[in-house]
């Protein structure tokens, strides 16, 4: 009966809807995120060498969480679609096809990090630092599984508004990771190998409890049984069709942290990238708000989408929108304002006021790279919800890498304004990119509505 209640939730008001999927996910990727925050305040006791590979290695354990996530876009899309036409049925079959894709791209993403990971960490420009890097990052790449799955699941249970089964999990990631760092690294002598290893060991604990409710109470809407596999090459591709420039777009945002390590240290050194980590990590939290919201905005705007209801359609674009841009506003002025006080916490285990102070300087001026991200976003995970996967992706590159990154380098590298000019660069093309991807989707949005009452 609940299960119905919850699919009944997110069929129904917009605002609802979303209200009822995001900010319960808020909460839990605010504490997923603090567990960046978190290795980099441990590993920063180590010494700046570790935290600085830390910032080299994130973005490629974020490709990782990236692909998960992509994958589960894929799956909550075709399965709000499915729900709003009530084909209950092929969305059960859906469920199947996303868990093989994730079992298949777990085993190439653990054959490059067996034969490639040694390469990949020189071309990132981390070979002072590689040591480091190889210790926290092998752990990652070899039990990606424990990423990527519980990523899928979640984006299933999202799709049947089971919101508490999606975010309860992350929550208790968090938790364990916040107790396991401390004991791995320092209690256990493991250094930035035990950070990693508590982080896979903190996931896996997560998905256990996701592992429980499907195999042993067995009492989700949607059921997880290879009895309802039947092989539909329509079926992946619709799954891939957004699962593939979903995850390219999270790879996008990784790589877009690789080109300012690599900017960052030819304009001001290593020792920059060191305090980059600490004030990017504010940063990805400023964007959470964004991306919780958006992920609610492909559930209900796939519904919405599916069910052929242009007024639903419509009224997700302008609350969502409205909704993640008023909250990270809030959150950016909060880190502008506090930036020195939140920065120097990490000086407990750096012990290093230098550092503290040059991060707080960049968290300062990096509160507008968020300024305008809502309308971006809000634009991204529409087209995904109605499975225009190409589309999303087509103004994330717009918006991240032609935009932002070419400014960056052309301020910072090309008018010679250093570090500060790659910086303003990458601010101003991610504010100007984020208008143009919302542009876009209202023009989605008229065409979508000609369509509706034409055929009414």
């Amino acid at each position: 009966m609940q299960a119905n209640d919850n699919i009944e939730s997110i069929t129904g008001n917009p605002r609802n809807a979303i209200n009822k999927l995001a900010f319960p996910t808020i909460f839990s990727l605010l504490l997923m995120f603090l567990n960046n925050l978190i290795d980099s305040f441990w590993v920063a006791g180590i010494n700046a060498n570790a935290l600085a590979a830390l910032g080299f290695i994130s973005p490629l354990y974020l490709v990782i969480i990236g692909i998960g996530s992509g994958v589960g876009a894929g799956a909550n899309s075709l399965i709000s679609r499915y729900v709003g036409a009530q084909r209950i049925k092929d969305a059960n079959n859906a469920v199947m096809h996303s868990i093989i894709i994730t079992l298949v791209v777990s085993v190439i993403v653990l054959m490059i990090g067996i034969f490639f990971l040694d390469d990949l960490v020189i071309l990132l420009g981390a070979g002072s630092v590689s040591t480091y890097c190889l210790s926290y990052g092998q752990i990652i790449f070899l039990l990606n599984i424990v990423f990527l799955a519980p990523n899928v699941a979640a984006s299933i249970f999202r799709a049947e508004g089971d919101v508490a089964r999606a975010t309860n999990p992350l929550i208790l990631t968090s938790v364990f990771n916040m107790i396991l760092d401390p004991i791995m690294i320092y209690g256990l002598d493991l250094g930035i190998f035990g950070a990693g290893l508590a982080t896979v060991l903190a996931s896996f604990l997560g998905f256990l409890l996701m592992l429980y409710w499907i195999y042993v109470k067995k009492d989700t809407f949607f059921q997880f049984k290879f009895s309802n596999y039947k092989r539909e090459l329509e079926i992946y591709k619709e799954i891939l069709v957004v699962s593939i420039p979903a995850s390219t777009e999270e790879i996008i945002f990784a790589l877009v942290a690789i080109i300012l390590n690599y900017l960052i240290i030819v304009t001001a050194g290593v020792a920059e990238v060191a305090a980059f980590t600490i004030a990017w990590r504010f940063i990805t939290i400023a964007f959470i708000p964004c991306m919780t919201i958006g992920i609610a905005t492909i559930t209900v705007s796939g519904i919405a989408y599916g069910a052929r209801n242009w007024e639903n359609f419509n009224e997700t674009i302008k609350y969502s929108t409205l909704l993640s841009l008023a909250i990270t506003i809030a959150i950016c002025a909060m880190f502008f304002i506090f930036a020195y006080p939140l920065c120097d916490l990490f000086n407990f285990q750096a012990g290093n006021p230098a550092l503290v102070n040059r991060s707080a300087e960049i968290l300062q001026l990096l509160v507008f790279y968020n300024f305008l991200i809502s309308f971006g976003a809000t634009a991204a995970y529409t087209y995904q919800g109605v499975g225009s996967g190409f589309k999303s992706l087509a103004i994330t590159i717009l918006r991240e890498l032609v935009l932002s990154m070419a400014l960056a380098y052309i301020l910072g590298i090309t008018f010679n304004m250093g570090v500060f000019g790659v910086y303003l660069g990458a601010i101003i093309g991610m504010n100007i990119g984020s208008i143009i991807g919302f542009v876009c989707i209202l023009i989605f949005n008229l065409k979508f509505k000609k369509r509706v009452f034409h055929l009414k």
